[in-house]
């Protein structure tokens, strides 16, 4: 397993160091604010249900940049392993210079997706590894006329993020205790519609939170965004480039039987 998803960071790292040294691209520079909900349902020692919202801003908090829903059933293999397979929807408005959709239009987006976590700890520093599988339907516009998309072609976009987070006071993340975590992410675009983008988008966070106790804990701190768009403008890539916050709260509810007795 390590020497699989030491193979997965070194492919990814590859792809984005690629696209990252062409000179031929343009560049769009945006001040985002992410303000996030995170909940997740217990049914049992083994089954639980994610729920998620993404208030995304842009240039803060003034404008939108994207507002996603995210919903799934996980399954609790063990300690240090959970699957998760889901339903996101997502709404995307025209923001920068140059906004993602060619005609300046806000679009929906389906998603199915599948997720694997493994969950590590070494010393006082509790690793994850996240792999994600998205089958998606991207809506498009054949025409500026149009109000409503009229078209949703198929992409595929696998994601990998580690995390790593360390507690501020004691050995480990208990309750009332401040813990600081870093992670990054990278999107790789493939299959029959993918365009420009094989590389897709990166996301570093570095984070300080708070765990009051197994029920709620917040953070939020510092995020970079690199979003590569699906098509050329004027023969160039054209690279985003988003600095600024996210802010979450995550919330775990048990409703088993056993949290009843």
């Amino acid at each position: 397993m390590k020497r699989f998803s030491k193979c997965i960071l070194f492919l990814f790292i590859l792809l984005f160091s690629f696209n990252l040294k062409s000179q031929n691209r343009i560049s769009d520079h945006n001040q985002i604010g992410w303000y996030a909900y995170n909940g997740t349902f217990k049914l049992d020692d083994k089954f639980s249900v994610h729920t998620e919202y993404q208030w995304r801003r842009n240039d803060y908090i003034d404008t939108w940049q994207q507002g996603l829903l995210r919903f799934g059933l996980n399954f609790q293999l063990n300690q240090n392993v959970q699957f998760r397979f889901g339903y996101a929807w997502a709404e995307t408005f025209p923001y920068g210079e140059i906004p993602l959709n060619g005609m300046g239009k806000d679009f929906t987006e389906h998603r199915i997706f599948e997720m694997a976590t493994i969950s590590q700890k070494i010393g006082i520093v509790d690793f994850s590894h996240r792999f994600m599988l998205e089958q998606r339907w991207v809506g498009r516009y054949s025409n500026a006329n149009l109000d409503k998309e009229d078209e949703f072609p198929f992409l595929n976009r696998a994601r990998y993020m580690v995390r790593a987070q360390v507690p501020l006071k004691g050995n480990s993340i208990g309750d009332k205790t401040p813990y600081a975590a870093i992670y990054d992410e990278v999107f790789i675009g493939f299959g029959k519609n993918v365009g420009e983008n094989l590389f897709d988008q990166n996301r570093l966070g570095i984070l300080l939170g708070y765990k009051f106790n197994e029920k709620v804990r917040i953070e939020g701190g510092y995020l970079n965004q690199i979003v590569q768009l699906g098509r050329e403008v004027e023969g160039k890539n054209v690279f985003q480039y988003n600095n600024g916050f996210i802010l979450s709260g995550i919330f775990n509810f048990d409703l088993s039987k056993k949290n009843k007795e």
